[in-house]
């Protein structure tokens, strides 16, 4: 399973560095300003349904459905389940698309309130999402595909996808930018782009997986209703993250000009990790869980479950406190250039710290939530998910003048912490969560190493050593915090070398007898 999630986070990692690049020329070009809060509003509504059905809902349901009648009832009638969803969403996103693009000033009243105020501002962000909306009818149905290659045991090329999303909107805002075009209008164009060529990706790695998805006239059956009733759950049980993030937005409109930018660019960085390390082993992790739960083996269930979080919190603590420890020389040496001023470094600096402090839970949240859904339970994290939701939305109204953008972003990551800890509860309560004595020691000894690592981080930062170029002065405090908890983690057992090297040499083997180490 970890072998897998370092094949899907090798992946995630590529599309992010690019993702870096798109993001350092929009900054440059565009900054914090209205033009650039309109993409990224034209951007949010696109991506939103990108996270929640790729990364959240529609694989909770499709997954352990597609799972279970694969190896239950053999390729035939898992082909068949897979093509009856396949008809339904191509009508239903259609109308969706169609609905959404004709009243669309409408739907920003809800996602941006505050651009109304703004007449010309409103108006770029009308025309860029009817550009953008598009996107969303062919990242779904790839959602799909990509969910009947990963339940196939095939990561790598739904993995690869997004890397295409930034390759087509850097593409085109070079091509088109140079014939003319606005800024503004040509990312809208790439982002459209990206949507066709990441459908004919997957549509091609199905064939090539053996397991082309022929269209079908739409027929509501029993296998696909059972899908469909467990989507509209999972949309806030796997989704809590996105929907939140939703809502900064809502409330960062209200703000000043360039709040939706600084915010956009600080979850920008904080995005790297959640989304390589919790995509990663939440897209491997489900599949597995599934499995178990099929064949009742509860035991195997548990321990899966342990050695990905312990995997998780490895690699999101530190990262987190790192995050924290070094945001402003991050902001600064990424994004200060051209439009984009050292004030706006600053504000995304802070904005980055309040989110750091709830990486962690984000990624914890992909890896609880697929408990519930590998038995098919979707109710359960839709209403804590509801909760983190309303709890989130009153922490942003009461902290949104007083903090401004650190008070959105430190909401998000409070409304996190909650489901994560509330998911934790139930799950345990219902037996399929127990955490080892393996678990219990690593984290508390992963948590030392990070702090450790924090308080070499300050000290660097505070020395001569920031006199440098930033960009230089960044490697180093990056290299000697990486440096710093490899060492001090391998001294207190945070972690083993000769663990990390099997894990990547051969599929990670359920070692009963490991679990006391």
């Amino acid at each position: 399973m970890i072998r897998n999630a370092f094949t899907v986070g090798a992946w995630t990692m590529g599309s992010r560095l690019l993702g870096f690049a798109r993001d350092i020329l929009i900054a440059a070009l565009l900054g914090a300003g209205p033009a650039a809060d309109a993409f990224f509003v034209a951007l949010r509504l696109p991506n939103l349904f990108r996270r929640l059905f790729g990364e959240g809902a529609f694989s909770a349901a499709f997954i352990p459905a597609y799972t279970g009648t694969l190896s239950h009832d053999g390729e035939a009638p898992a082909r068949r389940l897979a093509e009856d969803v396949t008809a339904i969403m191509v009508v239903f996103l259609f109308g969706l698309m169609v609905l959404g693009m004709l009243f669309m000033p409408y739907v920003l009243d809800v996602l941006a309130p505050g651009f109304r105020a703004e007449p010309a501002k409103f108006a770029l962000a009308v025309h860029l999402s009817r550009i953008t909306f598009p996107y969303l009818w062919l990242i779904c149905l790839c959602a799909l595909f990509a969910g009947v290659l990963n339940a196939r045991g095939h990561f790598a090329a739904a993995a690869a996808a997004p890397i295409l999303f930034n390759v087509c909107i850097i593409g085109t805002l070079f091509v088109l930018h140079d014939r003319g075009e606005r800024v503004p209008e040509a990312l809208a164009y790439g982002v459209a782009l990206s949507g066709i060529v990441q459908f004919g990706l997957l549509g091609r790695a199905l064939v090539r997986a053996g397991a082309p998805l022929r269209l079908r006239w739409p027929r509501l059956t029993p296998g696909a209703m059972v899908v469909i009733r467990r989507i509209g759950p999972g949309l806030i049980g796997a989704g809590v993250t996105q929907l939140n993030l939703t809502v900064d937005t809502i409330i960062a409109s209200l703000l000043p000009n360039g709040t939706v930018s600084v915010l956009y660019y600080a979850d920008r960085v904080n995005q790297l990790p959640l989304g390589v390390i919790g995509a990663a082993v939440g897209t491997v992790l489900l599949p597995s869980l599934s499995r178990h739960f099929r064949r009742n083996e509860t035991a195997a269930a548990r321990v899966t479950l342990n050695r990905a979080l312990e995997f998780a919190v490895l690699l999101t603590l530190p990262a987190a406190v790192a995050l924290g420890a070094i945001g402003l020389p991050i902001m600064r040496t990424l994004f200060a250039h051209g439009a984009y001023s050292d004030a706006d470094a600053m504000r995304s600096a802070a904005a980055l710290a309040a989110y750091a402090f709830g990486l962690p839970a984000f990624v914890l949240v992909k890896l609880f939530a697929p408990g519930f859904f590998a038995r098919g339970d979707t109710k359960t994290p839709v209403k804590v998910g509801l909760a983190a939701v309303a709890l989130n939305l009153g922490l942003n109204l009461a902290l949104m003048h007083p903090l401004q953008q650190v008070g959105i972003a430190l909401s998000t990551s409070i409304a996190a912490w909650f489901n994560v800890a509330m998911l934790a509860v139930l799950l345990r309560r219902h037996g399929d969560f127990a955490p080892d004595a393996r678990l219990v020691g690593r984290v508390v000894r992963i948590a030392l190493a990070s702090v450790a690592m924090a308080g070499i981080l300050i000290l660097l930062r505070e020395t001569a050593l920031m006199r440098l170029p930033e960009a230089v002065a960044l490697g180093v405090l990056i290299m000697f915090g990486m440096v710093g908890f490899g060492g001090i983690g391998l001294a207190i057992g945070a972690f083993r070398l000769d663990e990390l090297r099997a894990t990547l040499r051969r599929p990670a083997k359920l070692d009963p007898a490991a679990q006391a180490g």
